[in-house]
Parts: structure tokens; sequence; C-alpha cells
């Protein structure tokens, strides 16, 4: 089977180059030697090993889109690009007939799921592409479907920590704020406890210091009414080469459903999982 064309958005940002890198190297992938790329980048290419990327500032990808397609025919895209920019990338990647996997994690989800239902594509959207993390997500929501009110009359906090380059509180700890409340622990996303400085992070958190500009740490913990009864749920990664092999799953997935002919639907990283 020839290579699937890939464009990977978000260059030079560390999570895209990442995984640029990694489609660059993979047999399965064409990196395609574009990225769309934030208003704030003045610089017109980015080197990737050994290939210059073309760095395509907003204004000028309606104009460079079909180019691309000329060039490398039917292809897919990677967004790893920026909170600020999700739904404007995504009604972008609709307008033009663009399947994409989007692992940007902010932006009005719900008018993003809208934005691709009522579209000609297929697309695959996660907060998080590691899929060991999605999978233990995925066991906390078959308790919440399972055993409701579980942990009811618990107290809950939820502690994040990541790069100080992140904007935006954790897409992954907002989804299990929904989980416990279904477990029947009252919590809102705004009482999550987000860690964006590298001193603290490093003395308080024990964050390794090579790794204090990439990492995801995560600690939901819940203590009963008592106080005598504590529960500690804990996953840390450290670098960002976790959200690859997902990515490159969500890339294999959407390839076939796009083959398929499925349009107008927006998968999740449990359907990769689960091949749906």
């Amino acid at each position: 089977m020839d290579p699937i064309p890939v464009m990977v958005n978000g260059i030079p940002g560390k999570v895209a180059c990442t995984v640029a890198r990694h489609i660059q190297r993979d047999p399965r992938f064409r990196l395609i030697d574009c990225s769309l790329t934030g208003p704030e980048i003045q610089k017109r290419e980015h080197m990737l090993e050994d290939t210059a990327i073309r760095l395509i500032r907003p204004e000028g990808r309606e104009s460079t889109i079909q180019m691309i397609r000329t060039a490398h025919g039917d292809f897919l895209s990677v967004d790893y690009t920026h909170p600020s920019a999700v739904n404007s990338n995504a009604e972008f990647y609709c307008r033009q007939g663009l399947p994409f996997v989007m692992g940007t994690t902010g932006g009005d989800r719900q008018k993003l799921e809208d934005t691709v239902r009522s579209s000609r594509i297929a697309a695959v959207v996660a907060p998080n592409m590691a899929k060991q993390i999605v999978g233990f997500q995925a066991m906390m929501e078959y308790a919440a479907q399972t055993f409701p009110d579980l942990f009811k009359g618990y107290r809950l906090s939820i502690r994040e920590s990541h790069q100080q380059t992140k904007a935006d509180t954790s897409g992954t700890a907002k989804a299990m704020v929904r989980i416990f409340n279904r477990l029947g622990t009252p919590f809102t996303e705004d009482q999550i406890a987000m860690e964006r400085d590298p001193q603290i992070q490093k003395t308080a958190w024990g964050i390794p210091e090579e790794h204090l500009g990439g990492h995801a740490w995560h600690t939901y913990t819940l203590v009963s009414e008592d106080g005598t009864v504590r529960f500690d749920f804990t996953h840390n990664v450290n670098g960002r080469e976790i959200y690859v092999n997902g990515t490159l799953d969500a890339l294999l997935f959407l390839r076939d459903r796009v083959a398929a002919g499925v349009r107008g639907r927006m998968f999740s990283m449990i359907d990769v999982l689960k091949r749906v």
C-alpha cells in the first residue's frame, strides 16, 4: 500500500515537531513539507532534520492549500496548534474537505463536533492521544456508568502540571471532572489546580529538570467524609513521545474510514482503540 501523505500543522511547536519527525521516519507515511502555523510565527520555514518545512500563516492558507493538494493529492492533516485556533482550523479543514486528526486541546468542543458533523469529511478528535491514558479514562468511564455515586460524600481534588507554554487547563483533567461528577463528587473545572511555574514544578512536585519543558502530571485525590479513607489516581508523563503512537494509530484509522466513504463523523481515541 502506498504511504499516506500527511501534513502536520503546528510546526515549530514541540508536539507537532515530535509527531512530524516520527511520520518522516515511518514508511507507512509520507510527510508533506508544509505546515499551517500561527500568526505569531515570523519565519517562513523550519528545518526538521534535513527537511525544510514551509510554514503557512493563517492569511496564506486559503491560497496555498490547493497547490498542496495538486502536488500531493488527497492527504490527511494532523493538528497540534494552539487552543485559540481549534475552531477556526476545524472550519478550515471542513471547508476544504481535509480529513484531520486533532490533538489540540481547548476551543468550543461542541461547536467543533457540530462543524465536523455538518461537513463532508471525517475526523479523529481527542484531548489526549496517549493510548494508555485514554484507556484509563475509559475504565473510569465504565465505573461511572456502572457504579454511579460510588464516591458520593468524598472530597475530590485534581492537580495537573504541564510545561509553562501550555496555555490552557488540561483537557484530560477537564474530562475527568465530568467522570468524577457522575461518581458522586461535586467538582467544577475551575477548581482544578493548574501548575505552570517551573521552579515549583521542580522543587515541590519533583518533576525532573530535563522534562520541565515538556511533561503532563495529573493526580486525582478522593478523601472520605471523615478523612479515614483516601484514593489517589496518578498518571505522570515526561516528554512527548507517548502521544506519537496514538496519533499514528489515529491516522491509520482515519485513512480506513475515509476509504470506506465515511463522512460527517467525528471519532474519538476510544473509537481508535476499539477499531470501530
